[in-house]
C-alpha cells in the first residue's frame, strides 16, 4: 500500500482515539508488552533474518549493533511500554484557565496531535516505542523504518495490531510502511492533508534530509556530538569512570561520548592513565597535536574529526587550558545533545552549565543518561536537539497540543 493511503487510512483511524478512555488505551498497551514477552521468539526469529542480510550488505558493526535484537532488549522494551501505563494520561489535561474581560471563560486543555510519521533507521525498538508512546498519547502513527529493519519491525507492529483487535479498536491506528522508494517517502514527508508531524530518528544525514524535504512541521531528533570535560579539579577515578562508561556501555547510541575535552593539567598523570584504559576497552583515539605527544600512539586528529558522530569504539581527544575554552569548543563542534562536565569546583561547574547551549547539560554524571527510559518518561519518541516544541527526550507530554475551550452566556465582541 502507498504511504500516502496509508496516512489517509491512519488519519481517519485516529479519529476513533478522541473518545477512547485511558484505560482502553492502557489497557491495549498493557497487551501489547505482553505480546512482546510471549512472542519473543518470533521477534527474534525475524530480527536474525535482517541481521543475516545486512551482514552480506555490508553493514557496519555499530548499525547492526541497533538493528540486532535479543531476549534482553525485547524485555527492555516491554518494560518501558510498562512504564508508559504507568504513567498520567497526558489528554485532556486543563493546563489553564480563567474568566475573560468579556465574560467568556477559557480553558487552556492539552490534546491529540492526530498523525505522527517516524522515519528512523536500523533501531526496531524505535517501532514499540513510537507506537506506545503516540497511542497513549491519543494519535495514530505511520511508522517508516529502514529497509534492513523490515521483518523485525513488522513482527512488533503486528503484535501491537493483535493488542488493538483485542480491544475492538482500529488497527489503521498503527501503520508501517513496506519498503517505500525515494518518490514514495518524499509524497509523505509532503502530505500535510494526513500528517500533523513527522519526527525523524538515526543519523545526522537522515535528519538533515528530513528537515531541508518535508512540507510537514518536523521535529529534529538525535545527533550526537556529545562531549566530556574533565576539569583540573576533576576527581581522577570519577572522571575515569565517567569516560569509559560515556565512550564504552553502548558507543553505537546517540547519547554516547564522541570527544573528551581535558584540562592541560593532567597531561602528565591522568591523561596516559585514561588513555591506556580506553585503549584496553578497544577504543581508537583521535587527538590533537598535544595529545599526540604526550601519546604518540593516538592517531592525529582534523578539522573533520571534530565533527563526526563515530557511533563506534572510535572517539576525539583535546587538551584545552581551562573551562573557557571546553566551553568554546563545544559550542563550536556540538550537536546541542548532551554534554558534561567533570570537576569539583562549584563555580566552573556552573559556569559551564549556564553557558552550554545543549539540550542535557551533565556535571559529574555520565551522557549516557539522556534516555526517556531514565528520566522516568518510559520509552521516548527521540531526543530533541531543538528548541521549539519539545528538547531533550520527548515523551508523553511532548507528544500533545492544545485547544482552547471557549464557554459564554451569549457574550459578543
Amino acid at each position: 500500500m502507498h504511504m500516502i493511503e496509508q496516512a489517509k487510512l491512519a488519519k481517519q483511524a485516529s479519529a476513533t482515539l478522541r473518545n477512547t478512555s485511558a484505560d482502553v488505551r492502557n489497557g491495549v498497551l498493557l497487551e501489547f508488552a505482553r505480546n512482546m514477552v510471549l512472542h519473543q521468539n518470533d521477534i527474534i526469529d525475524a530480527n536474525r533474518k535482517d541481521m543475516e542480510e545486512s551482514a552480506n550488505n555490508g553493514m557496519s558493526e555499530a548499525m547492526m549493533d541497533r538493528l540486532m535484537l535479543d531476549e534482553k532488549r525485547i524485555q527492555g522494551m516491554a518494560e518501558g511500554i510498562l512504564q508508559i501505563v504507568q504513567l498520567e494520561d497526558p489528554l485532556y489535561k486543563v493546563l489553564e484557565e480563567k474568566d475573560l474581560s468579556s465574560g467568556v471563560h477559557l480553558k487552556k486543555v492539552s490534546c491529540a496531535i492526530g498523525v505522527i510519521g517516524i522515519i528512523f533507521e536500523s533501531r526496531p525498538n524505535v517501532t514499540a516505542d513510537c507506537a506506545a508512546l503516540c497511542f497513549k498519547a491519543g494519535s495514530a502513527c505511520v511508522l517508516k523504518g529502514g529497509k534492513e529493519s523490515y521483518r523485525s519491525c513488522l513482527s512488533i507492529v503486528t503484535l501491537f495490531r493483535e493488542a488493538l483487535k483485542k480491544f475492538n479498536l482500529d488497527t489503521d491506528l498503527i501503520q508501517l510502511a513496506d519498503r517505500p522508494d525515494h518518490a514514495e517517502t518524499q509524497q509523505f514527508m509532503e502530505c500535510r492533508e494526513y500528517v500533523d508531524l513527522l519526527i525523524p530518528r538515526g543519523s545526522k544525514r537522515l535528519i538533515e534530509a528530513v528537515v531541508q524535504n518535508a512540507k510537514v512541521p518536523v521535529i529534529e531528533t538525535g545527533a550526537g556530538v556529545c562531549h566530556t570535560f574533565v576539569d583540573a579539579s576533576a576527581d581522577p577515578d570519577m572522571a575515569i569512570n565517567i569516560v569509559l562508561n560515556a565512550k564504552c556501555s553502548r558507543p553505537s547510541v546517540c547519547n554516547a561520548m564522541e570527544t573528551l575535552l581535558i584540562h592541560e593539567v593532567h597531561k602528565e598523570t591522568l591523561l596516559p592513565l585514561m588513555v591506556q584504559k580506553l585503549a584496553e576497552a578497544g577504543v581508537t583515539i583521535h587527538g590533537d597535536e598535544e595529545a599526540c605527544k604526550r601519546c604518540p600512539n593516538l592517531l592525529k586528529a582534523d578539522e573533520n574529526s571534530w565533527h563526526t558522530e563515530y557511533n563506534r569504539l572510535e572517539m576525539n581527544l583535546k587538551i584545552v587550558k581551562d573551562v573557557s575554552e571546553a566551553i568554546q569548543h563545544i559550542q563550536t563542534y556540538g550537536t546541542k545533545h548532551s554534554e558534561c562536565i567533570i570537576t569539583e569546583n562549584q563555580e566552573n561547574a556552573d559556569l559551564f552549565m549556564q553557558n552550554i547551549d545543549a539540550a542535557c547539560i551533565y556535571h559529574n554524571a555520565s551522557t549516557r543518561f539522556t534516555d526517556g527510559f531514565e528520566f522516568g518518561l518510559g520509552a521516548e519518541i527521540g531526543i530533541s536537539t531543538q528548541k521549539l516544541h519539545a528538547r531533550g527526550p520527548m515523551g508523553l507530554k511532548e507528544l500533545t497540543t492544545y485547544t482552547y475551550l471557549l464557554s459564554g452566556k451569549g457574550e459578543i465582541r
